[in-house]
């Protein structure tokens, strides 16, 4: 049968609740290891969050500021930064918010789509709702799976939700810079729009109650981060809050969100802050207050637990999965497609009787993830104070990214540091944190290791091209072995 959209048939093996990018794989994993027909029940956009309002569009602003800043530090370039050309080519990334192209891959992968809002209805069964005011039932075979994502929390500040604040998916999507733009957050989508809405002209203003930036982050991240912010001329308020926001005209049309005059921040110690618009980056709530929860015995609202197959362990039997942002293990795009992966292919084993099931724990041990501010900011696997919170009996080694040659190569001021986190009694690292220009891509060596669990000793031998920002790990692995001879010595 050629898959379709709106399809008219009732019945699947697997059904997801949810196409965004996490979805779109488990769909796609419990078909083509087994054969089984599956369908994504959408809302909005086939590919989610991540490929319209999130990942994409902010990496597209993000790289060219990135690359005007990278011009800026070498002699004899130069780059400027056209806010209309940056904004054109975000759309062509995000292909105008036209899913077409993400529906045309799950068609041609032999996924179905249906349109409209789903719920559960019942064990394996989901009730589509559609604009019009009709609705279908559709029945899964073996299992449903959840990737109904997260949305922006907004505090309770008097006056915040009135004055109607920017969230993640109005400051990805902007089509003018704010002449002045106060952000509430510290933490990855604070730090990345404060760059680049500074990069591309604005006056920004950062307001956090904790006492650093990326707070969840190796201390020296947050610090490096917070002074580049600081020198390029973001005003960081740390260890404060908004008391009280007030702007004189704001309502929302129906058909779009109407502005008027100025919005005015009073912050807890008095200050008032005068901007044009008001950007909440204070964290994530999973949507899952109404996708009929209810109906198969769970509590509505919250993340739901699952095992190391994604399948919700509150559910009467293995039929219901979570993966992504509802889950709550790794609020990451990567993490939940690999999520997806591993429902999926357990979905297909289960179908065919199969005892031998995937599990995702080896994958959350290395969790990376990169920050693309500036400078940027790389990790994996755990920080010190989390390795120490499991008990783990930790050594650490840190190394300054400025003393290699290949950063040197990227700018003669270079600034960035290194470390990482070694479970002594295994010898393995267990945690690796880079910030500096340019290491994006050796988050990917550090999840290798860590997933791996590479012996130190045997990471010696694994030699890094020169002169390359790798290179960094052969200096820690020299750092550590003096440190442990100079320990030795005592």
């Amino acid at each position: 049968m050629t898959a379709a959209v709106d399809p008219d048939r009732s019945e699947w093996d697997v059904i997801v609740l949810g196409g965004a990018a996490a979805g779109e794989n488990a769909a796609q994993y419990a078909s083509q290891f087994s054969g089984l027909s599956s369908v994504l029940v959408e809302n909005h956009l086939v590919g989610g969050e991540c490929s319209y309002w999130a990942c994409m569009p902010s990496k597209a602003l993000l790289r060219p500021v990135e690359v005007v800043d990278a011009a800026a530090h070498l002699p004899g370039v130069s780059a400027r930064l056209d806010p209309a050309g940056v904004f054109a080519r975000r759309d062509r990334v995000i292909n105008g918010l036209d899913d077409t192209s993400q529906v045309t891959w799950a068609l041609n992968t032999g996924i179905d789509v249906v349109r409209g809002y789903g719920r559960l209805a019942g064990e394996r069964t989901v009730v589509v709702s559609r604009p019009d005011g009709s609705a279908r039932t559709l029945t899964a075979r073996h299992a449903v799976v959840v990737d109904t994502g997260s949305c922006p929390a907004v505090p309770d500040v008097p006056g915040l939700r009135a004055a109607l604040p920017w969230t993640s998916r109005d400051v990805t999507t902007m089509s003018e810079v704010p002449r002045r733009v106060v952000i509430l957050g510290g933490g990855v989508v604070a730090c990345e729009a404060a760059t680049w809405l500074h990069g591309l002209g604005a006056e920004v203003t950062v307001v956090h109650r904790g006492e650093r930036l990326l707070a969840r982050n190796e201390p020296f991240a947050g610090t490096l981060v917070g002074e580049e912010l600081h020198n390029a001329g973001v005003r960081l308020r740390l260890g404060q809050s908004m008391s009280q926001v007030k702007r004189s005209e704001a309502r929302d049309t129906g058909e779009g969100r109407v502005h008027g005059g100025e919005v005015s921040v009073t912050l807890d110690d008095g200050t008032t802050i005068v901007a044009d618009e008001v950007v909440v980056a204070a964290g994530r709530t999973p949507n899952t207050d109404d996708i009929g929860l209810e109906t198969v015995g769970l509590s509505a609202g919250g993340f739901l637990d699952v095992d190391e197959q994604q399948a919700v362990r509150e559910a009467d039997g293995t039929w219901l999965y979570a993966i992504g942002d509802v889950c709550g293990r790794a609020l990451l795009t990567h993490m939940g497609k690999y999520q997806a992966r591993i429902a999926g292919e357990a979905i297909a084993a289960r179908a065919t009787g199969s005892a031998d099931l995937p599990s995702a724990t080896a994958g959350h041990i290395g969790s990376p993830q990169v920050i693309f501010t500036t400078p940027e900011v790389g990790s994996a696997g755990v920080t010190e104070q989390q390795a120490r919170e499991a008990g783990i009996d930790v050594e650490t080694v840190e190394y300054d990214l400025a003393a290699l040659a290949g950063t040197y190569v990227m700018r003669a001021d270079y600034r960035g540091r290194a470390k990482l986190v070694i479970d002594r009694a295994d010898d393995v690292v267990v945690g690796a944190t880079f910030v500096g220009a340019g290491i994006a891509e050796l988050v990917h060596s550090a999840t290798t290791a860590i997933v791996g669990r590479v012996p130190v000793s045997t990471l010696w031998h694994v030699v890094p091209s020169y002169p390359t920002a790798s290179e960094i790990w052969l200096r820690l692995l020299e750092t550590l072995r003096g440190n442990r001879h100079a320990t030795l010595g005592e």
